[in-house]
């Protein structure tokens, strides 16, 4: 038997931020800024498990249809924290990445998402994936749309690899392991064309409660797993 490796980038889906703030009796605004202190701390320790790749879900194209005083507080809350973040991205040599539809984020907010992923791109640690304003669906319609605008006298038949090329970030390896926490069992738009042949891991725990223990259960659970990507195992081709 091979090997194991562990996973080289995790996707993680961050949900239970407001429901856990309900339900200790605080407004979900509350849970929202202890989510972000749970990003810093699982980024963190995902820099020291050795993984190379990390995306957040961080804000999707769903998430509009919120309340427009929590959808007004997250925007807010992602542009200080982008902005104050930099010190730690640098004594860290985190890598700031975006992903998700730019320019229909408010004019700030994609100044700060600019900003940090160019003052970021040289850094050689952990590559963090940001998700914001971001939807499976709406990646895969918005890379065609590219590929067709590059290749207006194209006739050619249309391949996996003309999409591939044209994703928000196509240089990431696609997500080894997809973690979803406070028990939900869905994607729920994330990395649908990536996520083909990623191994899921749910957890029951509300995304402010994770810390580097729930972490390493994950890839431990990852580690455990043999993944065929739709062919047998050799040892079952006998």
């Amino acid at each position: 038997m091979a090997e194991k490796k562990q996973p080289e980038h995790i996707a993680i889906i961050m949900d239970g931020n407001g429901r856990w703030a309900q339900n200790i009796g605080k407004p979900r605004s509350y849970g929202h800024q202890e989510g972000l202190k749970t990003a810093k701390r699982i980024t963190l320790a995902a820099a020291k498990t050795g993984i190379r790749y990390l995306s957040l879900y961080v804000f999707s194209t769903e998430n509009w249809k919120r309340a427009e005083s929590e959808v007004s507080f997250l925007m807010q809350l992602l542009k200080h924290h982008l902005k104050k973040e930099y010190d730690f991205y640098r004594e860290n040599q985190i890598r700031v990445l975006h992903s998700g539809d730019l320019e229909k984020l408010p004019a700030d907010v994609r100044k700060e998402i600019r900003d940090v992923t160019e003052s970021t791109s040289s850094f050689t640690g952990l590559s963090v994936n940001l998700a914001i304003n971001y939807g499976g669906r709406d990646e895969i319609i918005r890379a065609f749309n590219r590929w067709k605008n590059d290749n207006t006298e194209n006739t050619g038949v249309f391949s996996e690899n003309n999409l591939k090329k044209y994703l928000d970030q196509p240089d990431i390896p696609d997500p080894d392991l997809i973690i979803r926490t406070a028990g939900e069992m869905r994607l729920s738009n994330f990395l649908l064309w990536e996520g083909a042949y990623s191994e899921l891991f749910f957890s029951t725990k509300y995304w402010p409660d994770w810390n580097e223990e729930d972490l390493l259960a994950a890839v431990d659970s990852y580690c455990n797993r043999e993944r065929k990507f739709g062919a047998l195992l050799k040892e079952n081709q006998k």
